[in-house]
């Protein structure tokens, strides 16, 4: 079944509630981790989003991915794959509020590198923030019951910042 492309005004507990996952992974996975980063639109203020935290997690090396992934298993995450096909591990938490997208992440991986050029620039810049809400709320009516399309038509804008972040 099809599910609704549901994009929400910003929440400003999202930030607190990133902080209260981030506490418990890191519980979770101890030593395993290096980093663990908000991503996505839930990591930029004001952004419309959907109602869920994204969130990348930086282990300390490959070898950690399949420890790190039986234990997000046995605390309820669903696993979904490798979703860029880089070495990224996802895992949904449905139960929680809000949702949870976690992605396991090898040290140096060029998708999370992105996602924290991207998040950094729509932070620091608040037209383009602004043009890319506008794009989501025009892509979740367009696409309202298509996740993937609605993903792929934002792939074009997304590429375009990071590049221009990247040329500064």
């Amino acid at each position: 079944m099809a599910t609704l492309v549901e994009i929400v005004p910003y929440d400003r507990d999202w930030p607190r509630l990133f902080v209260e996952i981030e506490k418990n992974l890191r519980e979770l996975f101890g030593c395993r981790v290096f980093a663990i980063d908000h991503v996505g639109s839930t990591s930029i203020p004001g952004m419309p989003a959907k109602p869920l935290i994204d969130i990348d997690i930086t282990l300390c090396g490959l070898s950690d991915v399949p420890a790190a992934s039986r234990a997000l298993i046995r605390s309820g995450y669903q696993p979904r794959g490798n979703r860029y096909d880089d070495d990224v591990w996802a895992f949904m938490l449905h139960e929680s509020g809000p949702k949870q997208r976690v992605y396991l992440c090898p040290p140096e991986n060029e998708t999370h590198k992105r996602r924290l050029v991207f998040r950094n620039y729509l932070r620091a810049h608040e037209d383009a923030a602004m043009a890319y809400a506008s794009l989501k709320q025009q892509l979740a009516k367009q696409f309202p019951y298509d996740g993937d399309r609605y993903t792929a038509e934002k792939s074009r804008f997304i590429d375009e910042i990071v590049n221009r972040a990247r040329a500064v």
